[in-house]
C-alpha cells in the first residue's frame, strides 16, 4: 500500500482526534472566560464590596455587598482547581486515546502497513498535541497570573502568592506538568497497550511528579534567613516556609521544641539548657517567585523529555521488525 503523505496524515490525525480538539477548545473558552471575568468585573465588584466592608468597620454596622465577595472567592477557587486539573486531563487523554486505544484496537498497526513507520507514527501523534497543550495551558496560566495580580491589594480575601494552588496555577510549572502528562500518557500507552491501564498509570505519574516537585520546591533555591529574639513568638516570613528553629551562640541550628517564647519561665529554662539565643526562620520571599518557578519547570521539562524518549524507545524496540 502507498505511504501516507503529509497532507493525508494531517487530515487523518485531525479527524481521529476531532472530539478531543472540540473538548479542548470548549475548556479553553469556558475557563478563559471565567478567568477574564475574575480579572475584570468580578474583581471590581469584590474590591468595591471590600471598600464598603472597611468603611463599615470604621463607622459602625452598615450594609456591604457580601454576595460579590463570596462570588469572587468561589469562582476563583473553582477556576484555580480547573487550571490545576489540566495536566491530569491531558495525561488521561494521552494514555487512553492518543496511544493506548489505538494500539489496543490495532488501528496503529494498520497505519504502519501503509508506509508510516512506528517512530514517525508516534512523532506525528505527539507534535500537534504538544503544541496545542503548550499554547492552551500557557494561555490559562497567563490569565490566572494576571487575574491574581489584578486582585493584589484590592481584595481582602485574595490568596497570597505562596498559596500552593495559586502559586502553581499562575506559573509555568503547570505548563511543564501538562507536557509531562502528555508524554507520560504516550509512554504508558505504548508500554501497556491498554487504554484504561494507560489512563490510570498516566494520571498516577502526574500526581507523583507533582507531589515530588511540591516537596522539593522549598529546596530548589537558597532561602532567606530571618532571626528574632526568643522573647517574641516564632518568626513568620511572608513567603514559602523552609524551616524554623533555635539558633545557638556558635551558630548551631536546633529543632523547634514547640515551647513558645521566654515569657514562659519553663521555656526560658529550656532554652538556657540548650544554649539557644534566638529564633531563626528560613523562607522564600516574593523575589524568589520566578527562580522557584523556572527551576521547578526546568526539572519537570527534563522529566517530560525522558518520558518522551522512553515512549520512542519502547515503540522502536517493540516494532523493530516493522520499521
Amino acid at each position: 500500500m502507498s505511504a501516507l503523505t503529509a497532507p493525508h496524515l494531517s487530515r487523518w490525525l485531525i479527524r481521529l482526534h476531532r472530539p478531543a480538539l472540540l473538548v479542548w477548545t470548549v475548556v479553553l473558552l469556558g475557563l478563559g472566560s471565567a478567568l477574564l471575568c475574575l480579572w475584570g468585573p468580578l474583581a471590581d465588584a469584590s474590591a468595591e464590596a471590600w471598600q464598603q466592608h472597611y468603611a463599615c468597620a470604621s463607622t459602625g454596622p452598615c450594609l456591604y455587598d457580601q454576595a460579590a465577595i463570596l462570588r469572587y472567592k468561589h469562582i476563583y477557587d473553582y477556576a484555580t482547581i480547573a487550571v490545576l486539573a489540566v495536566p491530569f486531563l491531558v495525561a488521561a487523554w494521552a494514555g487512553a486515546a492518543l496511544t493506548g486505544r489505538e494500539l489496543e484496537q490495532r488501528t496503529a498497526q494498520l497505519a504502519w502497513t501503509q508506509g508510516l513507520t512506528p517512530t514517525r507514527w508516534l512523532l506525528s501523534k505527539l507534535t500537534l498535541p504538544a503544541a496545542l497543550v503548550t499554547a492552551g495551558t500557557g494561555l490559562l496560566v497567563l490569565l490566572h497570573h494576571g487575574m491574581w495580580w489584578a486582585s493584589e491589594g484590592r481584595i481582602g480575601s485574595a490568596k497570597s502568592w505562596y498559596d500552593p494552588p495559586t502559586f502553581y496555577a499562575g506559573g509555568p510549572i503547570t505548563v511543564a506538568l501538562a507536557l509531562a502528562g502528555l508524554f507520560a500518557g504516550a509512554f504508558a500507552g505504548v508500554l501497556l497497550r491498554r487504554s484504561l491501564a494507560a489512563l490510570g498509570a498516566a494520571v498516577v505519574a502526574v500526581g507523583a511528579l507533582w507531589a515530588g516537585v511540591h516537596q522539593a520546591l522549598p529546596h530548589l533555591w537558597t532561602p532567606v534567613t530571618s532571626v528574632s529574639s526568643l522573647e517574641s513568638d516564632l518568626p513568620v516570613g511572608n513567603g514559602v516556609d523552609v524551616s524554623t528553629g533555635l539558633l545557638t551562640a556558635d551558630g548551631e541550628r536546633l529543632a523547634d521544641p514547640f515551647c513558645g517564647s521566654t515569657i514562659n519561665p519553663q521555656c526560658e529554662r529550656l532554652y538556657d539548657r540548650l544554649g539557644a539565643v534566638s529564633w531563626y526562620h528560613e523562607y522564600h520571599p516574593l523575589s524568589h517567585y520566578w527562580p522557584l518557578q523556572l527551576t521547578a519547570s526546568a526539572i519537570v521539562l527534563a522529566v517530560a523529555a525522558l518520558l518522551a524518549l522512553a515512549a520512542f524507545r519502547v515503540t522502536a524496540v517493540r516494532t523493530r521488525g516493522l520499521s
